[in-house]
């Protein structure tokens, strides 16, 4: 059986991505035109930046928005990306100001952040996608983008945490507590795995965030 053909697109924002899924190509394009026409191409993607990566299945996935608008993954290809499940009413939940500090720093080197709200923690995060989304906004400033609320433990959790946390992941084992943190580089892999408690100013994380940034081609 002859192998898969690589398709190679080429958009208007010179934007380069080797994939084999039809699919995902053509997922790719729709979210592409549509950055493009809501002005947010330079929130997701560095200035003439090439991405020549094999899309992953954590790039082939779609969640919903606070906004309840779609929220592909696709974008994050080549980028590094810190996924956390977050909470409005945890006692970690002021890492939202670190999560946007480290957002805001890292950003221009083609680093983002992703928020998951999560409610099966003790019940912290019991308010609807527009309360989440206006308290995130109105107390720590966010501008990262948020999905609307999922499960990251049991048997509902979300095909994103059967990736990164389920069985034949890179590290394993369920969600322990709001605010876990996953680093992931920009094939999809998890590079690292960061306990709740972990600061987004401890040494580890920065030199994780880092390394994985100073790995990424050169604009």
């Amino acid at each position: 059986m002859p192998a898969k053909k690589n398709w190679l697109i080429v958009t208007s924002m010179v934007k380069v991505v080797i994939t084999t899924d039809r699919a995902a190509v053509r997922l790719f394009e729709r979210q592409v035109k549509l950055y493009e026409e809501k002005g947010a191409y330079r929130r997701l993607f560095r200035p003439q930046m090439v991405l020549e990566t094999v899309m992953s299945a954590f790039h082939d996935l779609t969640l919903t928005g606070l906004d309840g608008q779609e929220l592909p993954l696709a974008p994050f290809a080549g980028q590094v990306l810190l996924v956390v499940n977050v909470a409005s009413k945890c006692g970690l939940t002021p890492q939202y100001a670190g999560l946007e500090n480290l957002y805001q720093h890292y950003r221009a080197q083609g680093f983002h952040v992703l928020g998951l709200p999560c409610n099966q923690f003790a019940g912290q995060e019991p308010g609807t996608d527009d309360e989440i989304s206006q308290f995130c906004s109105l107390t720590y400033g966010v501008n990262f983008p948020l999905s609307s609320k999922l499960e990251v433990n049991g048997p509902n959790r979300h095909q994103l945490y059967r990736l990164l946390a389920g069985e034949g992941a890179e590290f394993p084992g369920d969600i322990t507590w709001n605010f876990e943190k996953f680093l992931i580089g920009p094939d999809g892999r998890v590079l690292a795995r960061f306990s709740p408690r972990t600061t987004l100013e401890d040494p580890a994380l920065i030199e994780a965030v880092e390394s994985a940034l100073a790995a990424l081609p050169a604009a």
